[in-house]
């Protein structure tokens, strides 16, 4: 094995982490603005939704937020709805976002936190 063996693996690696970043990149971008479109587009007085960045709020009336990020260096869907939490990956063979310790799948994650929060029967999948 040369000098150069190393660097061009060390340079596949970075080549490889650059792909699956760009990927994440444009999987997250792409479920947080279709919860922003669905959820915002409930126009209900009593939620306030924000996508700022990678970064979506949901404002309720009685003052709770609820957060939902990209969070790049995890490479993870993160989402903080009162004192539960989630980590989300991307299951390619679903093509769904599933938190790791617990099985759930954000999109229902959400339906089934912030249904109630607003007194509506929230649906974010295709039945």
């Amino acid at each position: 094995m040369g000098p150069y063996a190393q660097v061009d693996s060390i340079a596949l690696l970075a080549h490889c982490s650059a792909m699956e970043r760009s990927q994440f990149l444009r999987l997250s971008a792409e479920v947080l603005e279709y919860l922003d479109e669905k959820l915002g587009g409930l126009e209900h007085d009593d939620l306030d939704v924000d996508l700022g960045g990678d970064v979506l709020t949901l404002a309720f009336a009685d003052g709770g937020k609820f957060i939902i990020n990209a969070h790049s260096a995890a490479g993870q869907v993160w989402m903080a709805a009162g004192t539960e939490a989630w980590h989300f990956d991307y299951d390619e063979a679903s093509k769904t976002w599933i938190a790791g310790r617990t099985g759930d799948e954000l999109l229902a994650t959400v339906e089934r936190t912030v249904g109630p929060r607003i007194g509506v029967d929230v649906k974010l999948r295709s039945a």
